[in-house]
């Protein structure tokens, strides 16, 4: 399994996003390690040696992502490669990612049983979550608008380019959410969890508004569709474990 580690200044703001991202993980979830703060934990800083220690104590064999906060924590993190492993230094990831949306992100698709690849993809695919949950809101938002450059916008299509919809092998169902909150981040993370260990592409749907598809094995892109309690959640799934992955999110959906 996927290894995390935070790169923060602050022990405390690590910590207190560590502590979010597991409630919404099993039991056996991913290892998250802190690298966090300096002088052990009490000022504000960071440091190469303890990120090194910290991606050395996170990784299984797997892999590990480095999610950083700013500025000097990257240029820890580059300087903690050098302590590494040539081995682990090979399948060690830092992801350009928002600090918690990343990494509740990142956490649910490594207790999934996601590579470092997905596991990565995920964490940078978290702030376009908050876009598209801005977007169907009514709260003013800044967006980017065109004379801001082709190059940003052209970055915010490839990430939020929507799926298919299933071609004609695929399988779907619906599903009621019972959860008088609707589908929020903890019962998402439990369902993207599960969808994210078959060998199977699964597109969600609100299919009370019409919103989606997006990919049911993202937390943060599942809160996005605002399937309210009560309300329809519409999977559409192909691949070899098409069959077994909807009959798993009956069974999950019916213990939220």
């Amino acid at each position: 399994m996927i290894g995390i580690v935070l790169v923060s200044h602050s022990h405390a703001l690590a910590a207190a996003a560590r502590d979010l991202a597991q409630i919404m993980l099993p039991d056996d979830g991913p290892k998250l390690l802190l690298a966090a703060g300096i002088e052990g934990g009490a000022g504000f800083g960071t440091d190469a040696v303890a990120v090194s220690e910290a991606i050395a104590e996170a990784d299984s064999g797997d892999g590990v992502l480095v999610l950083v906060d700013m500025g000097s924590a990257l240029i820890s993190t580059d300087m903690a490669f050098e302590f590494l492993d040539p081995e682990l230094a090979e399948r060690t990831r830092v992801a350009a990612a928002p600090f918690v949306e990343g990494l509740v992100a990142a956490a649910v698709t490594a207790a999934g049983g996601g590579s470092l690849a997905a596991v990565a993809a995920s964490a940078e695919s978290a702030l376009e979550a908050k876009r598209e949950a801005l977007a169907n809101s009514s709260l003013p938002a800044m967006t980017i608008s065109e004379d801001e450059g082709e190059g940003a916008a052209a970055a915010e299509s490839a990430v939020s380019a929507a799926p298919s919809g299933g071609g004609d092998d695929s399988l779907t169902k619906i599903l009621t959410i019972n959860d008088p909150v609707g589908l929020h981040a903890r019962p998402a993370a439990v369902l993207a969890t599960a969808m994210g260990e078959f060998d199977a592409e699964i597109e969600a749907f609100n299919d009370t508004d019409g919103t989606g598809p997006v990919d049911a094995a993202s937390v943060m892109m599942l809160t996005t569709l605002g399937v309210k309690g009560g309300g329809q959640l519409r999977l559409v799934a192909s691949g070899p474990d098409a069959a077994a992955a909807l009959a798993k999110a009956e069974e999950v959906v019916a213990d939220l």
